[in-house]
């Protein structure tokens, strides 16, 4: 299964998506909580997914998208977004985002996203 980054500043949240990927037998690489530290684990783990957050302190989820797209043309991102952020689900997309989901997090969506995104779907 995939190798995955989670990115989001909030623990609750790097917690649930965790628990959702690993019962599906993924393995969680790492997890960051502001997109600075989302590229430095990046570089150094080369993830299959990274899953990220939008809204976060230090550097945004966008930036974060750019840098590791600039890093790497071939990474595969989804973004994780609360409703009604659909402009800046828009913007990421543009970045160099492949798909998103849409916290709360629905379980099914999360593992069908994450396998479509990874070529398992």
């Amino acid at each position: 299964m995939g190798r995955i980054l989670i990115v989001d500043d909030a623990a609750f949240m790097r917690r649930t998506l965790s628990a959702i990927l690993e019962k599906q037998k993924h393995e969680i690489v790492g997890k960051a909580e502001n997109g600075q530290e989302a590229v430095e684990i990046y570089k150094k783990e080369q993830p299959d997914l990274v899953t990220m957050d939008i809204t976060m302190p230090v550097m945004n989820g966008i930036d974060a998208i750019k840098e590791i797209c600039a890093y790497d043309p071939q990474a595969k991102i989804i973004v994780c977004s609360a409703m009604g952020q659909q402009k800046v689900v828009v913007e990421a997309i543009d970045e160099g985002a492949k798909d998103f989901i849409v916290k709360p997090f629905d379980e099914i969506r999360v593992i069908e996203t994450v396998r479509n995104v990874l070529g398992m779907g």
